[in-house]
This record gives C-alpha cells, structure tokens and sequence, in this order.
C-alpha cells in the first residue's frame, strides 16, 4: 500500500547535494479509503528546510531533518493537505506555516488548533522568491497551490494528479482507484476534482498551460507513483481531460 522505507528522508537530486528530498509515508485513510502520501522537503539556499505537505511527525524523521538544516517553513499547499500540521508545528514553534488561501477560515482547522501564519499568494515570498515558483489554481470551492523547484525543474502537486499502483492498494481502494481513472501509470485528478475544476474551464486550463510552459523533468505528487521521467509529457496527458 506504500513505497517503503516510510518516514525517510530519500534524496531526489543527489547532483545538487541533496537540496531535495520526498518522505513517503501512510497508509492514509481518506473517505475511508487506504492512500500512500508523500511529503517533500526542499533545503533553501539559506540552508534551512521547506517543507511540503507535511506527513505524520516521527522522532526519527525529525532527527533526520536536524542533520540537513533547520526547519523553517511548513506548508500547507491545499485544503486536504494540512492534517499533520500540528504536530510538526509543536516540534518546531519557530518555524512559519503557510497555507493555501481560506484554509484558516475553516471549521476544522479552527477546532484542530492550528496556526496558519501566512496565506499562499500567486508569487512567491520572500524566503524562497527566485529558488521556487508558486501558482494558486482555483476550483469551485477550492484552491490548491502548485509550486516548481528551479533548480532540479521539480513541479510539486498535491492530487491534481493521482497515480495509483493498483497492486500497492487495498481492493476497495482499488475499485475506486480504477472508477475514478486514477491508476497508473496513467493517473488523474480523482473524478470529483475533475468536475470542480471543468466548472471553472478556462480559468484552469489556463493554470494547466502555465505548469506546462515550467516544462518539469519530474513531477511529484503526494499519492502514487511519481513521474520521474519524461515529466512533461506525462503531465500533459494525465490532463487531457482539460485540454482536450
């Protein structure tokens, strides 16, 4: 059901020193299915540690981290994404979590006792501005934000695309995977963010062609099999649904 060792750091770049790392973790029950999920953590130039999606806190995972840098940046990049927040956020009180715009309003969040220093813009802040870029992608009644490593031309996404391997899953998880066109090794987004999406069209075919215009040679995302090869191209496909 997931891409052990779990709650490991795992070098993606290892040419540039190991600036980017994934953590897999999980299974993750969501709507009563068992998901793998994935974090990433970029080191800055700075020398501190963003980051993305976090995953469920370890000891372990965390003596890792202090052996790269200080953690500095949690995000939060959609609204499903932010339910290991708090945990990272009582390790580490000093660093600033960030969350994709109207997260802080909602119910949830507020009875978790979660902090949510800033919102995610269109551009990016000043702590990572010119190392990564950042696209808010907006959908009815949801946004997420898309983000882009320069320096390994790594695109993040969350579950804009679901890659699921059917022999990882759990056969009721699987039906759902196959129902919804999420299996590999040509993943979607699940069936009802599709249909939020297409009821803004343009407006998302337009945040599609600014991701393929980064023209990433990878893709991660935070459930399935990631696209480590040909990246681009896959992206495209995985949203033809959009594109047409």
């Amino acid at each position: 059901m997931t891409y052990p060792p779990l709650d490991t750091l795992k070098p993606v770049d290892a040419g540039l020193r190991g600036a980017l790392w994934i953590v897999d973790s999980g299974p993750q029950k969501v709507f009563g299915l068992a998901l793998p999920v994935r974090m990433v953590v970029v080191r800055l130039h700075s020398g501190g540690l963003w980051l993305h999606s976090p995953t469920r806190f370890q000891p372990v995972l965390r003596d890792a981290l202090s052996r790269i840098g200080p953690v500095e940046h949690l995000v939060a990049p959609s609204t499903g994404h932010w339910t290991h927040l708090r945990a990272w956020q009582k390790e580490f009180p000093q660093a600033k979590s960030w969350a994709v715009p109207g997260l802080r309003q909602r119910t949830a969040i507020r009875r978790a006792g979660l902090r949510i220093d800033a919102e995610l813009a269109g551009a990016a802040p000043a702590p990572w501005a010119g190392e990564i870029e950042q696209l808010v992608i907006a959908g009815a009644p949801f946004r997420k934000v898309a983000f882009l490593h320069r320096a390994t031309k790594t695109l993040l996404l969350t579950d804009l695309v679901t890659n699921l391997e059917a022999e990882r899953l759990s056969p009721a998880t699987r039906i759902f995977a196959r129902a919804n066109g999420m299996l590999a090794p040509n993943g979607r987004a699940p069936l009802y963010l599709r249909a939020l999406l297409l009821a803004r069209r343009k407006r998302a075919r337009e945040a599609v062609q600014q991701l393929l215009s980064w023209t990433p040679e990878r893709v991660i995302f935070a459930h399935g099999r990631w696209f480590e090869q040909d990246a681009t191209a896959r992206l495209a496909q995985s949203f033809r649904w959009l594109t047409g």
